[in-house]
């Protein structure tokens, strides 16, 4: 037996399985010939030494870091060539983690810490991407020409203590999609955390609390143009609207080092805004002000804000970035105001208030026909009204608005989402992928991004690549309930047993508390119902299914998930009468959804469900 440190590739296929099932033969030959003419010519042209493969894993070892990360690098370059004229679902991808460390030799294997780890980072490494462990980006320095997108501290399966993981950037910075530059060539430090918590309305006008929310998203978004920050996003911050904030706990609750707070005051033509940083781990107060002004000049104010928080955290704020958060979104006050005025019903989440929402950002665009953020706002409206089949909203809807958006600011991360969804609705999922990634280049803290991108990656049956978005997205917001459930049955499709019992668990403890807090909403109720059947409280998943169908017995969605729980349970008279109560509303996603809900797997061989199916053709 051996030890040595020795630096170790770990890839392996994305979607194999998929592959495998669509076409084994052909996917098996495919991928051999991938093996033979890149994967391995490039093992030995950088003097590494190839282990072993195991059915679509590869794992090499090699005498130098720089050797391992050219490799990688070298393998993905080539692949992106051979896969171009490839359909996006019959590719093969490949994720690359690399690792140093000690390892045990031993016949021809190697087994060992460093082994175990570059595994893992392979796991989190996205599809046709490098991922490599803080050592190897220490080790590397400016030795290669390379980027590395700092991912921050990674809590790892089976690692004991979390890892420093960076992104290996393939392209240089003019030709990395969506125009933004990585930290290309230069040591990358930690992301710094940060949530913002909604700034209290002091107006003493409850109607004024949209223009205090607003200020509160602009900050957010403002702060998640900074590639040194980790932001957390609107849905986990707003959870704390109206609440007395102990912000140790908000900082233990969502792991951040820094939380913002504040409070506005709008009379008139004035606007008072007080504004504070707090460490979250102590309790101490790092910077505090307050800024007394022209309504007119609310956009130089939180300009100021945000680059004085920049300022006090001490990281770089790249030139781009700055131009970024300088550039005012409109020039008409009073359009803003109609915008926030939307923004604010439309996170209400009802058809009712988006129905409101539509008409405040059509006022905008009467003041603004250039606001790209409000043509933004009507495509995330149209998004909401069409999931929830309001009558006369189609995806078409959705695609005008954000091409609207995209057309007046491409650097437009939220209207860049909306239009992947809004593809990926129209069956053309491999443009939907080039509009999300482009969207999470130009913004790595947008949640939607995340969100629609993993709803679209499971639809199409890529259940890994679904897994990892949904996993960033409940980094971004820890307490938004959809994102818990819908890992939790990404967790069950996937037989990662143990996963799934505590995602499923962690649902239902937060359906109980907003169900709790808000009890006229059937959509926690209905979502902590699927919850529980996937953890085999059956007598409980009956009662929560049922009492959401109480709470809203004609709204779509509900009607939707509860057809889903039932399912789940093996009630096959109870979810087709949901969904037979559900079917008028069905509209050109439904055969999208079908194809990639594994909720109705249990009754899917029941001649009545098929018979369901055949009539929303």
């Amino acid at each position: 037996m051996e030890r040595r440190l020795a630096a170790i590739l770990a890839a392996d296929v994305v979607g194999y399985s998929r592959l495998m099932g669509a076409d084994e033969a052909a996917t098996l030959a495919v991928l051999k010939a991938h093996r033979a003419e890149l994967v391995e010519a490039k093992i030995a042209e950088h003097r590494g030494r190839l282990v072993k493969l195991s059915g679509d894993g590869i794992l090499v070892e090699f005498p130098s870091v720089v050797n391992a990360v050219a490799c990688a690098a070298d393998i993905q370059r080539g692949m992106r060539q051979r896969n171009l004229s490839v359909p996006q679902d019959r590719r093969i991808e490949f994720r690359i983690g690399v690792n140093l460390g000690d390892i045990i030799v031993e016949e021809n294997d190697i087994y060992g810490d460093g082994v175990n780890l570059a595994a893992r980072i392979e796991g989190i490494a996205r599809p046709g991407g490098v991922s490599v462990s803080g050592t190897v980006r220490d080790h590397i320095g400016n030795k290669l020409d390379l980027g590395f997108d700092d991912r921050g501290e990674q809590t790892l399966k089976n690692i004991d203590v979390p890892v420093r993981v960076f992104d290996v950037v393939l392209d240089p910075p003019a030709t990395r999609r969506g125009g933004v530059p990585s930290s290309f060539a230069v040591p990358a430090k930690a992301k710094v955390s940060i949530a913002v918590l909604p700034f209290s309305n002091m107006s003493g006008d409850v109607e004024q609390d949209y223009f205090a929310d607003g200020i509160t998203e602009d900050l957010i978004t403002d702060l998640s143009k900074v590639s040194a920050l980790s932001v957390i996003a609107r849905n986990s911050a707003f959870t704390y609207r109206g609440r007395h904030v102990d912000v140790q706990e908000v900082g233990r609750r969502f792991n951040v080092a820094y939380v913002v707070e504040g409070s506005v005051r709008k009379a008139d033509q004035r606007v008072r805004i007080n504004a504070q940083l707090i460490d979250a781990k102590d309790g101490t107060h790092l910077w505090a002000d307050r800024y007394d002004r022209d309504l007119t000049e609310i956009f130089s104010v939180q300009d100021e804000i945000t680059k004085t928080i920049v300022g006090q955290l001490k990281v770089r704020l790249l030139p781009q970035e700055g131009q970024a958060i300088e550039a005012a979104p409109t020039h008409d006050i009073d359009a803003y105001n109609y915008y926030l005025q939307g923004r604010r019903l439309y996170h209400l989440y009802t058809q009712q208030h988006a129905l409101l929402a539509q008409r405040m950002f059509g006022k905008a665009l009467e003041l603004d026909p250039g606001y790209a953020r409000a043509y933004a706002g009507l495509a995330d409206v149209a998004w909401f009204l069409c999931i929830n089949d309001h009558e006369g909203t189609t995806v078409a809807d959705i695609l005008a608005a954000s091409t609207k958006a995209l057309e007046l600011d491409p650097m437009l991360a939220e209207a860049r989402a909306s239009h992947g969804t809004a593809l990926h609705y129209s069956g053309r999922y491999p443009e939907a992928v080039v509009e999300f990634e482009r969207a999470i280049a130009i913004d790595p803290n947008l949640f939607d991004a995340y969100f629609f991108y993993g709803n679209a990656a499971r639809d199409v049956g890529d259940l890994e690549t679904a897994a990892r978005l949904k996993e960033r997205a409940r980094e971004l917001a820890p307490d938004d309930i959809q994102v818990r459930c819908d890992l939790s049955q990404l967790y069950q499709d996937l037989g990662r047993v143990e996963e799934v019992r505590e995602m499923a668990q962690s649902c239902v403890e937060l359906a109980e508390r907003l169900r709790a807090e808000r009890p006229e909403l059937s959509h926690p109720v209905a979502l902590g119902a699927g919850a529980l059947a996937l953890l085999g409280d059956r007598t409980r998943a009956l009662e929560w299914a049922a009492a959401a169908l109480t709470i809203a017995p004609d709204d779509p969605l509900t009607l939707y998930n509860v057809a889903c729980d039932y399912a789940l349970l093996g009630e096959v008279d109870l979810s087709l009468g949901a969904l037979e109560r559900w079917r008028p509303r069905a509209n050109a996603r439904t055969k999208i959804w079908f194809r990639g809900d594994s909720d109705f797997d249990l009754i899917r061989s029941d001649p009545r469900f098929q018979k369901f199916l055949e009539m929303l053709e």
